[in-house]
Formats: C-alpha cells, structure tokens, sequence
C-alpha cells in the first residue's frame, strides 16, 4: 500500500467525519509514516522539523488577525458596510432587484480577493477585515455562503495561476526554476500563455457556483450573540467613539501595512506597521489594547497552526519515498500513451496538493519526474508547464489545510454558520478541480 495513498484517505475520510483538521492531518502523519516504515520515533522528528517551514507563515496570520481586529475599532469596516447596505437597500421590492445585488455582492468579493493577490498582495488578510462585518448584509440579501466561498477562493488561485506579480510572479518563478533545475529549460513569458486554457477553467467554475449551484437564496438563522453580530456591535461602538479620525486612521494604518509589506517582502513586518499606527494613533485604547489583539490574533491563529501541521504531514510524505515511487508507479502504467499520461499527472498533482495543502511546495515533487516523463513523451515545452501549473494549482481549492480554504471559512463562520468541509471544502473542490482537470488535460493535448 502506498503510504501517500493511505495517508490521504485517512485525511480526507476524518475531514469528511467532521473532525478535526489538525487532529485528522496528526493521523495521517502517523499513518502515513508508518506505512513508510519511518517508525514512530522517526515519523515524529520528520513531523517536528517539518513544523518550522510554514512557522513564520503561522506569525504572519495571527499578526493579520490582530491588525484586523484593530481596524475594527477604527470604525471603518462598519462605514464600508453601511455604505455597501445604502446602496443596495431601496433597490430590493421584487425578486429580481435582489438578485442582481447577490450578484453584485459576488463579484465585487470576486474582485477583491483578485487583488489581494498581485495588485495589492496581501494574500487572505482582507478576509478577517472585510467579511464578517458584511454576514448581516449577505443574511439580509439570503445570500448562499457557499456562493461567497467560491468568489473568495477564486481570487485567491486564478490570479497567482495566470499574472506573473505579486505571489503570481513567485508561483511562475517556482515553476521555472524546478523545471531548468529538472532539464527543461524555459522562461517566466511562458507562464501567461501555458496557464490561460487552465485559467479559463477557473472562470467556468466560479460562473456554474455563481448562476445554477448556488444562485437561490439561503436564510441562515440569526443568533443574536453570534460572533458576528458581536463584532459588528464592537464595530458600532468604535464608530461612534473615534468619529472620522478613526477612519483616517484606519486608512492610515492600512496604507503602513501595505508599504511595510511591499518594501520588506514580509507579512510580518506590515502587520506590526499597522499596527504601530492604531496604537500610536491611540485609535486602540491602551485599556482595551491587550484584549483586542488577542483576540484578533486567536480568530486567525487556527489557520497558521492548520498550516504548520500540513508543513509537518508533507515532510512526512516526503521522507517517506512514496512521492516518487507513486509517480513512478503511473509512468510505468502509461507507457507512451499522451493522453493518458497527462490525466496520471494531473490526478496526482491534485492527490498531492490535497494532502500537503499547497501548491507552491508541490512543485518540486512533482517537477523531478514529471519533467522527464513530458521530455521523453513528446510533449511540447508549453504543454510541458501547463500540466506542472495545472497539477500544482490542482488541489489548492478544496483541500482542507489550504489558506485559500482556511480563509474564506474564518471569515464566513464568525458567526459560527459555516462549515469549513461542507461548505467551503467540498463547493470549491467541486467546481475548480473538476474543471482544472479537464481544462488543464485540453491544454495539454493543444499546446
């Protein structure tokens, strides 16, 4: 039995089963390294070193967490939604008025997760900042979460898959260097035009989760102290305290954070500028400081440490040989069969992707052997990329230790209404990998 197999299964039935995320990945830890033949003691000092590789990247959300709960008390996220409710209240007597703002609503999140990725790369940390204050407008409008999961994930992939800035430059970079280093020489211009056919699969997917699986309303019960409706009482309360200078603040204090950010390179150091603004503007009451960011920094802990255990399960899976010996496995099963060939690689892409939760670090495993098995089976060098893009992006959405799900789902269930399998998960999965695969399979036979 395949140790990456077996370990997968045990992750995803658990996941299904609705436990645990970190406790489901720590079982497929021992699973699959026991499988290996890692041994208990080995397994857990491969699982321990492999926690640091995704540490600073857990720092990095809880400090975003904590920026964001600072901002809300600048009063500015409840000015935008009120602002957002303005507009779209009054155009809402028939049905038909209130779909078109579901729709509205929809792509303008679409959107905005588009730019947190290149334009303005601050990856998921606008979630926590601009989703649960908006749960009231999405109840009042019986939005379908899992219509706003699928928009939000969608700008989270699409984009880095597609545009060579920001994490889209790092992504095509990582594919370049992986495939010159395997004897494939190409360049990051090649990216654009490999990755478009997968891209457009993307689009397919968000416009089926938009206009059939999830276009009628949903209603979701109202509880009154919700975290949500607590937070958007906190957020009253700040309004009304700091007045218009706590927006200017609030602004001041995003524009620090993003400068911090793109002049360092580090998430880090531009949540810690952000921050500095909201203290030293005293738009945080000393009083209330040490409360705030602690809780700002629990609601996006849980995501860094769901990432640090997939960090620890991937160098499990790696240490244990199976990587290699499964794709070696397909390339015996193909012989010189393209199309066949090309359907192996991207399945295993996803499997591994799903497991490992992402697709940045599933580029050097698949790369080593994939690269060969293409030069050996004809493949042209654009085929070539877009079947180890596609198989790297394969799996990000849907996975349960991905951030592009882990995100969506902290914003979505601050009132606690959100299932992160259900309806985050298996939605995502569902309409971006199954059109990825097809997508990616035709580009590869074009190209």
């Amino acid at each position: 039995m395949n140790a990456v197999l077996l370990s997968l299964v045990v992750l995803f039935g658990l996941s299904l089963l609705r436990v645990n995320v970190i406790f489901s990945m720590l079982t497929a830890a021992v699973v699959g390294g026991l499988t290996g033949g890692l041994g208990m003691t080995h397994m857990v000092e491969v699982f321990t070193e492999g926690l640091k590789d995704n540490a600073s990247i857990a720092l990095s959300y809880a400090l975003l967490g904590a920026f964001a709960a600072g901002l809300t008390e600048t009063g500015l996220p409840e000015r935008l939604v009120k602002r957002a409710v303005r507009l779209v209240s009054g155009k809402q007597p028939g049905d038909t008025p209130r779909a078109a703002a579901r729709y509205g609503v929809l792509v303008a999140i679409a959107f905005i997760a588009c730019l947190s990725q290149n334009a303005i790369p601050v990856h998921i940390a606008f979630i926590p900042v601009l989703i649960p204050p908006l749960l009231a407008l999405f109840n009042s409008l019986q939005l379908d979460r899992r219509a706003v999961a699928c928009a939000l994930t969608f700008g989270l992939i699409t984009p880095y898959m597609f545009l060579p800035v920001g994490f889209g430059a790092i992504f095509h970079e990582t594919v370049v260097s992986n495939m010159t280093m395997n004897g494939l020489t190409v360049n990051a211009s090649m990216l654009p035009k490999a990755m478009m056919i997968p891209a457009a699969g993307m689009v397919v997917g968000l416009m089926t989760a938009l206009a059939l699986s999830y276009r009628k309303p949903r209603t979701y019960s109202v509880v009154t102290e919700s975290a949500a409706g607590a937070g958007m009482g906190e957020a009253e309360a700040a309004e009304s305290r700091t007045g218009a200078g706590g927006t200017w603040a609030g602004l001041g204090a995003v524009a620090a954070m993003l400068a911090v950010q793109l002049s360092t390179g580090s998430m880090i150091y531009g949540a810690a500028a952000g921050l500095a603004v909201l203290l030293i503007t005293r738009v945080i009451a000393w009083s209330r400081a040490d409360r705030v960011l602690t809780d700002g920094m629990r609601s996006m802990a849980y995501i860094g440490f769901v990432m640090m255990s997939a960090s620890g399960l991937g160098a499990v899976l790696r240490e244990t040989g199976h990587i290699e010996s499964l794709v070696q496995a397909a390339v015996h099963t193909v012989g010189d069969n393209r199309a066949l060939a090309a359907l192996l690689m991207l399945a295993i892409g996803l499997l591994v992707t799903l497991g490992i939760g992402s697709s940045f670090s599933t580029i050097p495993l698949i790369a080593t052997v994939f690269v060969p098995l293409c030069i050996e089976l004809g493949f042209s060098p654009l085929a070539t990329v877009a079947l180890i893009g596609t198989a790297a992006a394969l799996g990000d959405a849907g996975s349960p230790a991905s951030d592009s799900t882990l995100g969506p789902t902290a914003g979505l269930n601050a009132d606690g209404r959100h299932d992160h399998i259900w309806d985050t998960c298996i939605p995502t999965f569902l309409h971006y990998n199954v059109p990825l695969l097809l997508f990616g399979f035709i580009a590869a036979m074009v190209l």
